[in-house]
């Protein structure tokens, strides 16, 4: 799968922008096996850039391309197939059913397409330390505990590009390695790329190339 992004910017941000980032107002392009870190200071955009690849807001000028169709052009029905089978996402709100247990969120997510069997959760959940809490609410679940979650989530479908916005916010880096660990093993399962976007550096993100937004 090819991403391309072609002279965008957030239409609330200055022209001026342009020149001192490495993204905006650029013509860049991903493919499959690509592992961006993108190290983006409070301010400069991030979460508006991973929602604009998702396609959760259209909100700025320029083009975002995959595989050459323009992503402002995909129907309805072209965003979520889109969404269900080559790109997953980490978002920094996380977005899980407050009511619903951690497990009924992931597994919820896994049926949407399953990549995975269902004991695939309790594996995961046991190498990310809450296996123990896959049958609590997600509102009684401390932040770190929900990030795991969402983590999990995100690797529970098929992909050619997972998006992540501060995926270890809420951790310790004990825990942001494990998760990440098992992050590069389910990217390297698909031969997929990876757009992650941190305030700073990660070292233990064996990223192949750093971009500065």
């Amino acid at each position: 799968m090819q991403l391309t992004l072609k002279n965008i910017l957030p239409t609330y941000f200055e022209q001026g922008r342009k020149q001192n980032s490495g993204i905006w107002g650029k013509d860049l392009h991903f493919s499959n096996g690509d592992l961006i870190k993108i190290v983006a200071p409070s301010g400069t955009g991030k979460t508006s850039l991973i929602h604009f690849l998702y396609r959760m807001r259209i909100d700025f000028e320029g083009s975002i391309f995959y595989d050459n169709k323009s992503l402002k052009h995909f129907s309805n029905e072209e965003i979520a197939n889109l969404r269900r089978n080559q790109l997953s996402v980490v978002l920094q709100d996380m977005r899980l059913f407050g009511e619903q247990t951690l497990f009924q969120n992931l597994e919820i997510k896994r049926q949407l397409n399953p990549f995975h069997p269902p004991e695939k959760i309790a594996e995961m959940a046991e190498r990310l330390g809450i296996a123990t809490r896959l049958n609590a609410p997600a509102k009684n679940c401390s932040y770190g505990e929900q990030q795991r979650a969402v983590i999990i989530r995100a690797l529970l479908q098929p992909f050619d590009f997972l998006l992540m916005d501060e995926p270890f916010s809420h951790l310790d880096e004990a825990n942001a390695r494990k998760a990440m660990e098992l992050i590069m093993e389910e990217v390297q399962l698909r031969r997929a790329g990876v757009i992650f976007a941190e305030l700073e550096r990660v070292d233990f993100f064996p990223a192949t190339q750093f971009i500065h937004l």
